[in-house]
């Protein structure tokens, strides 16, 4: 058998060093006052037009295109939302020896946020895996995790979440989560046939802009945690418990994906999308769908999200460089079920 070789170069994400170094800024001069005031203005009107982008850049007509290859979309969804959450439930009982319990809530929020798409796609590709399956993966998992996480906390977090961290679920936390996050993605859709070229155009300026966007939620959150006190709550030893914690979490998900897959009798190419599209986390989605849904409790809640996002890249790294090594049949070039070549270009 052969051995699993660490590349040369680990991808560590620089957007992982800007947001840690948001947190130390949030750390050393966290907004007080009216200047918190202002930036939790700000963080609101930047999660609206985050949503708002992710509406504009969904493909509707691709998403539904994909529906006639519902059973790996189907897979993805069920380890995504499923099998996910009920390892998260059954970590409840590593508190408190493992983890305290404002660390479980936010591990518990990780395993109910949708899957990746630009990664997935990425290492599929690196892998020789089927493309267009995590294509139509991700976008299917971003498109019913605007409803389904939001709703899934509501049920598995209760008390612990919701805006201000107490009190449950109301009927305004639901409805902030409807104005917040769901109306803006509408919106987005909406308008996508306006401006969906001008967004195709104008990428990576947007890009820019959605990512500068999370940094001012992260900030705020974290603000809002240095001034409640809430970072004298974890320790050197909790938080090295958190990691091991979701060291497993990774590996029982990536080892389920795969042979769950093979029992399921999917080929080798849509074995690879479904390992790395249903094994994944979003941060892009996480972090202001969490920042809606604890409020002041923010920052501890994302803080699980920003560990496992960094482990999963650098661990699914090491695996699409050995399945590219994997012997493939030279004939089968295409994947006629997804109407189209299955190639190693990512799509940009």
């Amino acid at each position: 058998m052969k051995r699993l070789t660490w590349p040369s170069r680990m991808p560590v994400d620089p957007y992982i060093l800007l947001l840690l170094g948001t947190v130390g800024i949030a750390a050393l001069f966290p907004a007080r006052g009216t200047g918190a005031d202002v930036a939790s203005g700000a963080a609101t009107a930047a999660i609206a037009f985050l949503f708002f982008l992710y509406g504009a850049r969904l493909s509707t007509r691709e998403a539904l295109d994909g529906l006639r290859h519902w059973r790996l979309h189907v897979t993805v969804l069920v380890c995504t939302f499923v099998v996910f959450p009920l390892l998260g439930l059954a970590a409840r009982g590593l508190v408190p020896v493992f983890l305290t319990e404002p660390l479980y809530q936010g591990l518990l929020f990780l395993t109910l946020v949708p899957s990746t798409i630009q990664s997935s796609i990425a290492f599929t590709s690196m892998a020789r895996g089927n493309v267009p399956a995590a294509i139509c993966a991700g976008s299917f998992s971003s498109l019913v995790g605007i409803v389904v996480t939001p709703l899934l906390a509501a049920a598995l977090l209760g008390g612990s979440g919701g805006s201000g961290g107490s009190g449950g679920f109301s009927a305004g936390s639901v409805v902030e989560i409807v104005l917040k996050l769901l109306v803006p993605f509408v919106a987005g859709q909406v308008a996508r046939r306006w401006i969906g070229a001008f967004v195709a155009r104008h990428r990576k300026v947007l890009g820019l802009v959605d990512r500068g966007s999370i940094l001012l939620v992260v900030y705020t959150a974290f603000s809002e945690g240095m001034v409640q006190g809430i970072w004298q709550q974890v320790s050197p030893v909790r938080l090295g418990g958190l990691l091991a914690v979701e060291a497993v979490l990774l590996a029982v998900m990536l080892a389920l994906t795969w042979y769950g897959a093979k029992a399921l009798r999917f080929g080798r190419e849509d074995r690879i999308a479904i390992q790395f599209a249903g094994s994944k986390k979003s941060l892009a989605s996480g972090l202001p769908m969490a920042s809606v849904l604890f409020g002041a409790h923010a920052s501890l809640a994302v803080l699980p999200l920003m560990l496992f996002h960094q482990m999963q890249l650098m661990v699914c790294a090491v695996i699409a460089k050995r399945r590219s090594q994997d012997p493939v049949d030279p004939h089968v070039g295409t994947d006629a079920r997804y109407g189209g070549a299955v190639t190693d270009n990512v799509p940009s």
